[in-house]
């Protein structure tokens, strides 16, 4: 079944079922602290705490998790918050194929205000990363390359890996017919939209950052998108928070709104928007229904309390309020 940015149900050209691969070169565990509120130079008691597997391309596999879709995730792990990353993601049903790496899998830590939407989250760089475990792992992802699987090539960087990877990795699946969604910032998002990937996914801010450009109305706007589709990328689909996003090529542009919801926590709506995106081209929707269905998994995970993510009911509720 395929939407259109106001949620209506039109038809879609079916196709044959596409594999989606996540890929995350800087995983995590995310650590999470309910505190009633934050403040500084004191102690404060925890309410809760929650463990999570974290990373951009984990969050988007767990969200698929909750969509039914099925994915392999792949990336680079190590010590023991690595094996306790693989385990979380196997009891999730999630296919993980890992490189193993020597230094140990960072851990980040939130801090969120119960009831209310203040959230604090600070990332740890990560382990450093030899050429040989990067070898290891382009080698790797060659090797699963097929025509018309989807690959989401998402998040920072670790130490020792070179800012031209997801240029490189992107160039290898485009040589073996697979389609790429690239989520990343910086030198890493300005080189790999020169691979020509099929899809990037920037927030306002990465956008602004990588263009040089600030928008302040419509007009700035699509200036900006056209600015990012310069850089090389076939579509952009530029993330707005709360006011939804925008989908761009250069032929056309679509900017579908958000659903209202009572927001909780937004930790991890831009990934879970990207599973949405992911879920409904690999699928042979067009752009624009997928879109519609990201907006609405991005929204199901921010009215989530917590790292919680949107499940498929929550996602199928919202589609069916936009009617």
């Amino acid at each position: 079944m395929e939407y259109d940015c106001r949620g209506r149900t039109v038809q879609s050209m079916p196709r044959g079922p596409a594999m989606i691969y996540t890929l995350t070169l800087n995983p995590a565990i995310d650590f999470e602290l309910i505190v009633a509120d934050f403040e500084f130079d004191a102690v404060s008691r925890a309410l809760g705490s929650r463990v999570d597997c974290g990373g951009k391309g984990f969050n988007v596999s767990r969200m698929l998790a909750n969509l039914k879709m099925p994915s392999i995730a792949m990336g680079l792990v190590g010590g023991p918050t690595g094996d306790r990353l693989s385990a979380m993601l196997g009891e999730l049903g999630i296919d993980t194929r890992f490189t193993r790496i020597a230094g140990e899998t960072r851990t980040n830590v939130s801090l969120v205000q119960a009831g209310g939407s203040k959230h604090l989250k600070v990332n740890d760089t990560g382990p450093s990363i030899s050429d040989e475990e990067l070898a290891e792992l382009i080698g790797m992802v060659r090797a699963a390359a097929r025509p018309g699987d989807w690959w989401v090539l998402a998040g920072s960087l670790p130490p020792g890996v070179p800012d031209d990877v997801y240029a490189q990795l992107i160039t290898i699946l485009d040589q073996q017919g697979a389609f790429t969604v690239l989520d990343s910032s910086g030198e890493a998002l300005r080189l790999g939209c020169a691979a020509g990937p099929t899809l990037v996914k920037p927030n306002l801010a990465e956008a602004e950052q990588l263009t040089g450009l600030v928008v302040s109305d419509a007009a700035s706007l699509t200036a900006l998108a056209q600015a990012v589709l310069l850089l090389g990328p076939v579509s952009l689909v530029l993330s707005m928070g709360k006011t939804g996003a925008l989908l761009a090529t250069p032929d056309e542009q679509v900017e579908c709104i958000s659903p209202r919801i009572v927001e909780q926590n937004p930790i991890g709506a831009g990934d879970s928007m990207v599973a949405g995106l992911v879920w409904g081209l690999s699928q042979g929707q067009s752009q624009s229904g997928s879109l519609t269905l990201g907006i609405a998994c991005g929204a199901a995970t921010a009215s989530c309390a917590g790292t919680t993510l949107g499940t498929l009911a929550d996602v199928e509720a919202l589609l069916a309020n936009s009617n």
